[in-house]
């Protein structure tokens, strides 16, 4: 038996923000009220290190390690890997852990801002980037948890070629 050859010409590009976009979807978080300086702290992680919904989902407190500035990502099939954290990601993570984030028996990185505490599930992470969306005026065709992955890449690849072309 012969495999088929797989039809891309329906594949489309991945879905992206470009970085004055993801500023705004950023800013859009009021960081005046408890929920909008964790999603701020959930979006800019996001943002920065390129996570997805499950890596965010399955983070603890014990994923951080503050004196080494890393944080550990659980992947996909049990892949571990660590990544350093930038200043501004562990600057707003700092700020949600000290003034947002209850005293509680999880240790889930990001919890629920109201009674009963619990972790986040993943479609609440989901709906977090799309409220971020909607709040920021952003309409993008997709506006899941993959448009913040793919904007990341989409940006690291095009400071790739602008270096390659220097």
């Amino acid at each position: 038996s012969v495999p088929t050859v797989a039809d891309r010409s329906q594949a489309e590009l991945p879905k992206y923000l470009p970085v004055e976009d993801i500023n705004k979807l950023l800013r859009s978080c009021d960081q005046i009220k408890p929920v909008g300086i964790r999603d701020y702290a959930l979006l800019t992680l996001m943002a920065h290190l390129g996570l997805r919904t499950r890596e965010v989902f399955a983070m603890t407190l014990d994923d951080i390690n503050w004196e080494m500035g890393i944080i550990t990502i659980h992947g996909k099939g049990g892949y571990q890997e660590q990544l350093p954290i930038p200043k501004d990601v562990g600057r707003a993570i700092v700020t949600y852990l000290k003034k947002v984030r209850p005293k509680c028996n999880t240790r889930g990185l990001f919890v629920s801002t109201k009674a009963p505490i619990k972790e986040l599930a993943s479609s609440s992470i989901c709906c977090i980037v799309r409220r971020a969306c909607q709040r920021a005026g952003l309409s993008p065709p997709r506006q899941g948890v993959h448009l913040l992955r793919h904007s990341l890449a989409t940006r690291m690849l095009r400071e790739e070629i602008g270096r390659a072309h220097v």
